[in-house]
This record gives structure tokens, C-alpha cells and sequence, in this order.
């Protein structure tokens, strides 16, 4: 991995947040894991732009046959 060094100005309040709830030992990781959940949740949100275009193809209902034997153990182990 190619590492840059640069001089960041940073609201110190949202750096300790940061810090605390990443639970990370140093600023630079702290701040390196919120960008990379920055960059994943802006990738994963260009998922809708396909929404409704067809590009898909498969049958859900045959896919969903695991989910419904799945669900139907579960209730048998809860009675």
C-alpha cells in the first residue's frame, strides 16, 4: 500500500469521536477507517442507479425456496 503524508485540519471534537468509536490507537487510523467507510457506503449506494433497469436476471422465487426452509427450521426449534 502507498502511504502519503499530509497536514490535515481537523475539528478536534469529531477526531475524538472518531477515535473513541473506531476504537483505534492513533488519529492516522482513526481517520484512515472513516474514509474507507466513506468510500463504501458512496460505492454501495450507486447499487439503486440499477434499480429498475432490467440488467438483472434470474428467478426470485426460486432463489427465495432457501429462505423459506430456513425460516421454517427456525420456527420448528422455537416451539
Amino acid at each position: 500500500m502507498c502511504m502519503k503524508r499530509t497536514n490535515l485540519v481537523l475539528d478536534e471534537n469529531i477526531l475524538e469521536q472518531t477515535l473513541r468509536l473506531s476504537q483505534k490507537k492513533t488519529y492516522s487510523e482513526a481517520v484512515m477507517i472513516a474514509m474507507k467507510e466513506f468510500i463504501r457506503v458512496n460505492e454501495f449506494s450507486k447499487i439503486f442507479e440499477f434499480q429498475g433497469t432490467g440488467i438483472w436476471s434470474g428467478n426470485l422465487s426460486e432463489m427465495r425456496k432457501d429462505v423459506k426452509a430456513v425460516k421454517s427450521k427456525t420456527k420448528k426449534k422455537t416451539k
